[in-house]
Order: structure tokens, then sequence, then C-alpha cells
């Protein structure tokens, strides 16, 4: 066989098609596997629970701040307090804070200083808010974060029982615009996806990672590795922190907790492409390999199956060009079904509609764009903060 042979035009197609019918059929098969042995949900006794500070930095997060804190007030947990940095709002998230404590005395609003040079504005308020903290465990929230009742006292007992130094959590993303519900999954489970949970849990592993939206940290291990001063200036502190106590040999626990708190990331398109920007090809170590072999796998994987049907079926109607038979053009189908039925899955599986999996090929499109202006975009900003390369300046 040789290049324009019809046999060897046959198995190239052939191949091609039987990698990506295997692809998904795994992907599809994988969705109900994912993160199965390692999956918190309520958890019930514990006798004497410890002091637990949640800290929460926030900075312009009006609209968000009042519900994560009451529900951080409202958690199903005897001794709490919760401690708010706010982190040099111009929006009203301090007045909208102390309302939603409605005179709670477990709750402290702390007046947040402008970060010395060096320092990333969360990083300087999360440090901010554990040294104000009187707990012997700091729960460290994302502002836009709204905890379930159950959560802080299910880990805790988690944290005990598997005798660990941190835990970390991944939850559920609250979707309601359509751009959040065509993106945010598609960028959120890739993200997943890619982070061995095995691995992750596994002692003699050093892989890392935490989901700063939802960290519990002991104290006594948050300070012997330096604190978040010790990734002062990171954009992925929460990762980095993460990698820092497995460096110490301090024992750390990242699960899956259906349920267990919701998330608004992102509130728009503009919204989406810039939070992502920010701190995905930071999130592969800035490896152009990496990220490169990511684009790939999402262009090939998702989309030229959905361009090369669009190719064939536009030239067939407009020109009467019959580029392939029947049979092939059948198996090109099934695959453009296959990728909407993992997608469909997916959100099933997050308690969704799975009507957004027809969506799935725009948002893999904007998310090669993410992808791409990640990686060469060095320069960004968030809430008038200035980072480059994955750091503040």
């Amino acid at each position: 066989m040789r290049w324009g042979d019809p046999t060897f035009s046959d198995v190239l197609l052939g191949s091609g098609l039987v990698l990506l019918t295997v692809l998904w059929g795994l992907l599809i098969a994988a969705v109900g596997q994912w993160g199965r042995n390692w999956r918190l949900g309520p958890q019930e006794g514990g006798g004497e629970l410890p002091l637990l500070s949640v800290c929460i930095p926030a900075r312009n997060e009006a609209g968000r701040i009042g519900s994560c804190v009451r529900a951080a007030l409202d958690l199903d947990y005897p001794h709490l307090e919760v401690v708010v940095v706010d982190d040099g709002s111009d929006d009203g998230t301090d007045e909208e804070a102390r309302a939603a404590g409605e005179g709670d005395e477990r709750l402290r609003l702390v007046e947040g200083t402008a970060p010395p040079p060096g320092w990333a504005g969360k990083t300087w308020a999360c440090q901010r808010a554990a040294g104000e903290a009187a707990g012997d465990l700091l729960l460290f929230v994302d502002a836009d974060v709204t905890l379930s009742p159950w959560v802080a006292k299910a880990s805790v007992l988690r944290l005990d029982q598997a005798k660990l130094d941190m835990l970390s959590l991944f939850g559920d993303w609250d979707l309601r615009g359509f751009w959040e519900r065509a993106v945010v999954p598609v960028v959120g489970w890739f993200i997943r996806g890619s982070v061995d949970l095995e691995a992750v849990n596994s002692a003699m592993s050093p892989a890392a990672f935490a989901n700063g939206q939802f960290i519990l940290v002991r104290r006594s291990a948050y300070e012997s590795v330096g604190g978040h001063s010790s990734v002062k200036a990171e954009v992925l502190e929460d990762v980095r922190l993460a990698k820092k106590c497995k460096q110490r040999a301090l024992s750390c626990g990242l699960f899956h907790a259906p349920g267990g708190f919701s998330v608004r990331l992102y509130e728009s398109l503009d919204e989406i492409i810039e939070g992502y920007s920010k701190n995905l090809y930071e999130g592969m170590g800035r490896r152009p390999a990496v990220g490169w072999a990511a684009v790939g796998f999402i262009f090939l994987g998702t989309l030229l199956p959905y361009l090369t049907l669009a190719v064939i079926l536009g030239t067939r109607l407009a020109l009467d060009w019959r580029l392939v038979d029947g049979g092939w053009l059948a198996w090109l189908v099934l695959i453009c079904s296959l990728v909407p039925i993992f997608r469909w899955r997916l959100d099933r599986s997050d308690g969704r509609s799975g009507w957004h999996a027809l969506s799935h090929p725009l948002g893999n499109l904007i998310f090669v764009w993410i992808l791409l202006r990640s990686m060469f975009v060095v320069d960004a900003r968030w809430k008038g903060r200035s980072f480059s390369d994955g750091r503040a300046i």
C-alpha cells in the first residue's frame, strides 16, 4: 500500500474511526467510575469536635458573599467561627457580609490591607484570615462558594479518620446562563479528569492537588509549611500549597463531595475566558508539550469529527461530491453522536439536565481558544490585580 491507493485510504480512515470510537466509548464508560473510591458524603458521630475557623477571602464579591457567609454560619458544626477578610472591595462586599451575619457573634469581618510587594491579593487575604482565626482547624473557602450544612462535619471526621493534615474537595458548579452551562463543565471536567486521585491520595506519590474552593488544614500543618507565605505570589496557590505539604511529608487528601458545596465561578463568557486563561496553562506547569497535547486532543478528538462531517455533507449537498461512501459516513455520524452522549452522562452525573450536551462541541471550541490564550497571553488581570506568567506583579 502507498499514499493515494484506495486501500491505503480505507485503512487510514478506518484506523482513525476505530481510535475515536474506542476513545469515546472508554470515556463514556469512565464517567461513572471517576472518583468512586474517593467520595465524601454526610457522616454521623465523631464525639467532641475542635474549633473550626472558616476563612473567607473576599474581593468585590457583592451578590455572592452574602450566601457564602450565611451558609458558613448555618453549618451543622458545634464549634465554629467565620472570618471574612475584605480584600479592598469597592462594591459593598463588607456591608453585604455584615448584613448576612445578622449580628452573629461567630462572624468576624476583617478590613483587608493592600498586599505587600510580591504577594497576590488572595494569598495575602488568606494569610490575614489565618492570623485572625482562633481554630486549630482552618477551612479556606472562596467567597463564591455556598456550603451545604453537612460538609464541614463530614470533612473534619474524614480528616481524623484518615489521619490527614490537609483535605480538599471538589463540589458542584452553580450554572445559570447559557455560556456557563456550555463551557464550565467542559473545562472543569478536563481539569478533574486530569487529576489522578489515586496518586494524589497516596502518601507514596509526589502528586499533589488541592481545590482552593474548599481546603481544610490543621493549623500545625499550615504553619509548618509557612502558610500562604510559602506560595505568596502564586495564582495557583491551592495546588502549590498542597505540593508544599506533600514535600514536607504531610498527609493530603482530595475527595469528590457531590452536594457538599456549590460554586458560581463566572457569570459571563468574558469572565469565563479571563478567569480560566489566567491559570489553566499554569496548572499544566507551563509546559508547551502538555499545552499542545491538550489542544491536539480536544481538536482531533472532539472538533475534527464534526468539521469532517460538515465538509462531507456540505460538499455532497452543494456539489454532489461523494467523498466517502455510506458506510464510512454512518460510522462518522456514530462518533459525532458519542460525543454528546459523553457530555450527557457528565451532566446527569452532576445532577443537571442533559440538554446542554448538544453544546459540547461549541464548549470545546471555546476551550481550545482559552488554552491557546492561556499559553500565549503572558499578562493577565483579575479583579483589578495584575499577573504575569501565573504570578502576581
